[in-house]
């Protein structure tokens, strides 16, 4: 697919590129800033552009930058990168969209497999969640010492680690070795303990549903 590149970082581009064509992806462009992103995409059509959340203009200016592109070219895959995990970038980016859209950390990517794994979820409209990022929210203890997440199994917990990270139910079960019934039943368990509304037509609003809950969970108490 046709990639578009910006961070302020002329190593981590230069590296990113590399790392991009090694996986058969073609680098229509990289830049150093947003402004030069909406520049580049005003002339050149991409499949996804991947950026730096904290790059200029401003301290988070990826985040912005990532708003207006959404805003002037919805088809356009958005990839954004940190150097730490943060739900608080998390929260802002899924004000941005729900589809066609990941957070992923820095150098969780730097590998041919993750990055084009990656971008591959998200050209096909999926949200993609840095798994760091799932398993703090699913695992850190919970403000209610016995609320709901601690009820859930090992194994549920594990699907709904990955469920926060936006993946579907046959990634979930290739994941762990499942079949794609027994993946369903240990979501239905999930959400019945959570006490969740199933939309079982409604992929990434699924997913929405368990990141407002993880969401809810970490402010409670």
């Amino acid at each position: 697919m046709d990639v578009a590149v910006a961070d302020d970082g002329a190593l981590f581009r230069e590296g990113l590129q590399l790392l991009l064509s090694a996986a058969g992806h073609e680098v229509v462009g990289c830049v150093e800033d947003g402004d030069q992103l909406l520049e580049l995409l005003g002339s050149t059509p991409v499949d996804v552009a991947i950026m730096d959340i904290r790059m200029p203009p401003g301290l988070d200016g990826g985040l912005d930058t990532a708003q207006r592109v959404r805003a002037r070219h919805p088809d356009v895959g958005l990839l954004l990168l940190s150097q730490h995990a943060e739900a608080h970038y998390l929260y802002r980016l899924l004000e941005i969209g729900t589809e066609r859209i990941g957070y992923r950390l820095k150098d969780q990517v730097a590998g041919v497999a993750v990055l084009a794994d990656t971008l591959v979820r998200i050209a096909a409209g999926e949200l993609v969640i840095e798994p760091a990022l799932a398993v703090k929210l699913v695992d850190r203890p919970s403000p209610q010492a016995r609320g709901p997440l601690a009820d859930l199994t090992d194994r549920e917990r594990a699907v709904l680690r990955l469920m926060a990270e936006g993946r579907s139910n046959a990634g979930i079960a290739t994941e762990l070795f499942l079949s794609v019934k027994s993946v369903e039943k240990h979501i239905a368990g999930i959400f019945t303990k959570l006490k969740l509304s199933m939309e079982p037509t409604a992929h990434h609003r699924r997913v929405l549903a368990v990141l407002a809950y993880l969401r809810s969970d970490r402010t409670a108490g």
